[in-house]
């Protein structure tokens, strides 16, 4: 009960103005949702393939999800691996009720925000468009946890680290009224001694992870979706 007032609270803030110097818009619609159509047609022949096992773990989310070798990493969970890439979260919230809800997952571990920010949105557009993929989840899966990954600093886009650590703050502060929502902080283990994103942590193209980012994502995330 707690957790349904506190999610009505936060979604009347988004109209209203949510806590603390952040306000969230209406959530957008992705621009042009067929482009992932292909992606969706795997999924879903992957569900009939696959059905979901007891207390599934599900990854959901764009190219650092789609890219973890999440079996790998979690050998001993039922885990399914939902990323598409290039997606933000309103293309997440848009599939939901396709790729999401049928597996009725225990846990859902959700990476987006970084394309978001990448793509011009503001800080208050990503925590909107995150409060109605909750709603969203929450209205047909009422029971599930989701442990949001925090939008990861990397080389590439360093020029973009304040946009995306306000958009964090943000999320971490819905989290934190929400039992349900669970916020990872992986910004501060990627930062080096420098103040800058670690080079190790990436590939080649300063953007995408190697081994030693999905090692910290992995040890982070582990206490959080163990039963």
């Amino acid at each position: 009960m707690k957790r349904r007032l506190i999610l009505i609270a936060l979604l009347s803030a988004s109209i209203a103005g949510f806590p603390g110097r952040y306000r969230c818009e209406a959530a957008e619609k992705p621009k042009g949702p067929e482009r992932w159509e292909s992606d969706m047609a795997k999924f879903e022949a992957d569900d009939k393939e696959h059905p979901p096992a007891e207390g599934e773990i599900m990854f959901l989310g764009s190219s650092s999800i789609r890219m973890w070798d999440v079996k790998k990493w979690f050998p001993d969970l039922p885990v399914v691996n939902r990323g598409f890439g290039g997606s933000q979260i309103a293309d997440s919230l848009f599939y939901a009720e396709r790729i999401v809800v049928p597996r009725k997952p225990r846990v859902i571990v959700f990476y987006a925000g970084d394309n978001d920010i990448a793509s011009g949105k503001a800080p208050k557009q990503v925590c909107a468009d995150f409060l109605a993929f909750v709603a969203k989840i929450h209205k047909h899966l009422p029971e599930t946890k989701i442990v949001y990954i925090a939008i990861k600093p990397s080389i590439k886009r360093w020029n973009l680290v304040e946009s995306m650590r306000k958009a964090n703050q943000g999320i971490k502060e819905l989290s934190s009224k929400d039992d349900l929502l669970e916020y990872i902080d992986v910004d501060a283990p990627m930062i080096g001694t420098d103040g800058r994103p670690r080079a190790e942590l990436f590939l080649k193209d300063g953007l995408h992870m190697s081994d030693g980012g999905y090692k910290i994502w992995t040890d982070l995330i582990m206490p959080h979706v163990k039963p």
